[in-house]
């Protein structure tokens, strides 16, 4: 299933998904796919496998992907940065995604690489999707979106300009960066409205586990964390468990906020562990439980314009 057809199929009913990394190793794949099956059972409605700075996990993000769809039956979409690639490139490892009856991509610019070779081909995740318009590919086509704007570009107009260029080329919906304080994504989703954005704009959480590892992730992404959060953060810093209860409590609170002003649903950036996630979930189940495959569709607010 497409997934902007899973955010606008039953108003009220909220879309949960959850993004995972590829493992290093053979031991990390099959370990990762025991988080799946924890998860599974919380049906979310997909799944996402994200994709190395200059493809450096191109060939095990397609191949978990592929893996996912066919053995669990959950919906997986595959993240694809174009920074640095060619064309013929793009094309090749569209085609194997539509293959394996892959029908979500997520299209992304991506980072440049960390060796410092020069970059050549696309250069902007908007490049990325006309091709894959122009070519004809029938994916539903997501994006990447940043409340507090992208690290790389400090006024948040010129952001919502570049994001609205991405969405004119064809994209479907929207994924948010991770962010700590929902005011950034309300402010976010009424700037996007005002400059006619009309897709479905998914908010992205994190839920934290580790206090020095929030550290470092805010400090790459430019996210921000409530005074009081880091204070209590702090606070806990020497007690791991009591960190992790932090983190769901917080991140439960989020939830609850978003899914009752209108946010569509939540993506949950796991780092490929299923606790604090699932205990997460779990909760966020009692409220909105899962519907069931063949319930009818109905277009939701802010849905494709």
């Amino acid at each position: 299933m497409k997934i902007v057809e899973r955010l606008t199929r039953v108003v009220g009913a909220p879309c949960f998904s959850f993004e995972f990394f590829p493992p290093k190793s053979e031991q990390g794949v099959e370990d990762l796919f025991e988080t799946i099956a924890e998860l599974a059972p919380l049906q979310p409605a997909y799944v996402s496998v994200t994709y190395g700075a200059g493809g450096g996990t191109r060939e095990r993000t397609l191949d978990l992907v592929a893996r996912i769809k066919a053995e669990t039956g959950i919906e997986a979409m595959a993240h694809l940065a174009c920074l640095g690639h060619a064309e013929a490139e793009v094309a090749a490892l569209l085609d194997r995604l539509a293959a394996a009856g892959v029908e979500n991509v997520l299209a992304l610019r991506g980072d440049p690489r960390k060796d410092g070779a020069p970059e050549g081909g696309f250069r902007h995740a908007s490049e990325l999707v006309r091709f894959v318009r122009r070519r004809g590919y029938d994916f539903c086509v997501g994006a990447a979106a940043y409340p507090e704007g992208h690290i790389e570009c400090p006024d948040r107009n010129r952001d919502m300009a570049h994001l609205s260029a991405k969405v004119e080329q064809g994209v479907d919906f929207l994924v948010t960066q991770l962010f700590f304080d929902n005011a950034f994504y309300f402010d976010f989703v009424r700037r996007a409205r005002e400059r006619r954005i009309r897709v479905p704009v998914l908010p992205g959480l994190m839920p934290i586990t580790n206090a020095a590892q929030i550290e470092r992730f805010t400090r790459m992404c430019g996210a921000t964390v409530p005074m009081r959060l880091v204070l209590e953060l702090e606070r806990r810093r020497d007690d791991p468990e009591s960190v992790v209860e932090l983190g769901v409590a917080h991140a439960i609170e989020q939830c609850r906020d978003l899914l009752a002003r209108g946010a569509p649903g939540i993506h949950f950036y796991t780092l490929n562990r299923s606790r604090a996630t699932r205990r997460i979930l779990e909760e966020l189940r009692q409220i909105y439980p899962a519907i069931p495959q063949d319930a009818p569709r109905a277009v939701a607010a802010g849905g494709r314009a």
